[in-house]
C-alpha cells in the first residue's frame, strides 16, 4: 500500500493503483500509523511526503511484491507445463536420430523446462519407469507385449529401409536386382537393439541369408561415419534415414522389406500421475509425430516403396 501510495504520487492515485476507494486507504493508513506509533506521511505537506519509516516500510514493501509477483508467475508456469522437469529416455538410434531435434524444438518453445535424457533398450526402460527414476519411455513396443502397468501410446508405425551413403554405387543406380545388394558388406547394429533382429529379417524377406558384417555396435554418429567412407549398407527407421534428409549424409535404397511388428510409442506408468511438464512434452511429441507420419508416407511412397 505504501509503495503504491508513494510511486502513484498521492492518495488517490494510489487508491487507484490498488483498486480501492480512497476513504479505504485512507482507514488503513490511520490504522497502521495507530499500530506503528509514528506518521508515515509528513503532516500538512502537498503532495504527500513520506516519512522516513515509511520509506523503509515501503521499500520492503516493493520487495514483497516482486516477491509474490515471482512466486505466482512461477506456480504458473510449473502448472502450465511452461517450467519443470521431464525425464526420459529411449532406445539410442530413434533418440539420437528423430528425437533429438524435436528436444530442440520443444525448448526453443520452452526453455524454462529442463530435460533430463537417458538412453536404453526396452527391459531397462520399463524398470526405470517401474521405479520412477524416468517419466516418460520413448522406444519400440509390440503393440500386444505392452508390460503391466505401464500405458503405452503409439506414435509412429515401425518401417526399415536399406540405408547407405548418397555415393553408394547402388545409390547412384536408377535400378539394380536384388541379388546386388548381397555383394556389399553390412554395419550391424548395436547387440540387444531391436534392429540387430530386424537387419536379419530383413535381409532374409528380399533373400540374402548369407552376408558379411564389416562393422557392429557404435553410436547413430559413428554408423554414418563408417557409411560415408565405405561401401557400407545398413538396416534403419525409415524415421532415422528421413529427418536426415537435409544433411544428406546418408539416403535409403528403394527396396520393400519386411516390417517389424512394432510401434514406436510413449510408455508410462499408469499408477504415476504425470507431472505438468511432462504431460506437454508428451502432447508435443504426438503432435510432431502426427505431422512426421505423414511426410515418412508421402516421401516412402515416392521413393522408396515404388519397388
Amino acid at each position: 500500500m505504501l509503495s503504491a501510495i508513494i510511486d502513484s504520487g498521492g492518495l488517490g492515485e494510489g487508491a487507484a493503483a490498488l483498486n480501492k476507494s480512497q476513504p479505504s486507504v485512507s482507514r488503513s493508513l490511520a490504522m497502521l500509523e495507530k499500530r506503528l506509533g509514528a506518521r508515515l506521511f509528513e503532516k500538512g505537506k502537498r503532495p504527500l511526503r513520506p516519512t522516513e519509516l515509511c520509506q523503509t516500510l515501503a521499500e520492503q514493501g516493493r520487495v514483497v511484491a516482486n516477491a509474490s509477483e515471482a512466486a505466482q508467475t512461477a506456480a504458473e508456469l510449473y502448472s502450465g507445463g511452461k517450467a519443470g522437469t521431464a525425464r526420459i529416455a529411449g532406445t539410442p538410434i530413434f533418440m539420437d536420430g528423430v528425437i533429438s531435434g524435436m528436444l530442440a524444438s520443444f525448448q526453443s518453445a520452452f526453455p524454462d523446462v529442463t530435460i533430463h535424457q537417458t538412453y536404453g533398450y526396452l527391459p531397462e526402460l520399463c524398470e526405470q519407469l517401474s521405479v520412477g527414476n524416468i517419466d516418460l519411455a520413448i522406444c519400440p513396443v509390440k503393440t500386444n507385449a505392452v508390460p503391466p502397468k505401464l500405458s503405452f501410446k503409439p506414435i509412429l508405425r515401425g518401417r526399415n529401409v536399406i540405408a547407405c551413403a548418397p555415393s553408394h554405387p547402388l545409390a547412384r543406380k536408377s535400378a539394380f536386382k536384388l541379388e546386388d545388394i548381397a555383394a556389399y558388406p553390412w554395419i550391424a547394429p548395436p547387440a540387444g537393439s531391436p534392429l540387430y533382429e530386424d537387419l536379419r529379417m530383413a535381409l532374409q524377406s528380399i533373400g540374402i541369408t548369407d552376408f558379411r558384417v564389416s562393422f557392429t555396435g557404435g553410436s547413430l554418429a559413428s554408423i554414418f561415419s563408417v557409411m560415408a567412407g565405405s561401401n557400407s549398407l545398413t538396416v534403419l527407421p525409415y524415421s532415422v534415414v528421413f529427418m536426415q534428409s537435409t544433411t544428406k549424409i546418408i539416403t535409403a535404397l528403394p527396396v520393400k522389406l519386411e516390417h517389424p511388428e512394432r510401434e514406436l510409442g510413449l510408455l508410462w506408468d499408469a499408477d504415476r500421475p504425470l507431472r505438468p511438464a511432462v504431460k506437454r512434452f508428451h502432447k508435443f511429441l504426438e503432435a510432431e509425430f502426427t505431422d512426421l507420419a505423414q511426410r515418412i508416407d508421402e516421401k516412402g511412397r515416392q521413393d522408396v516403396w515404388r519397388r
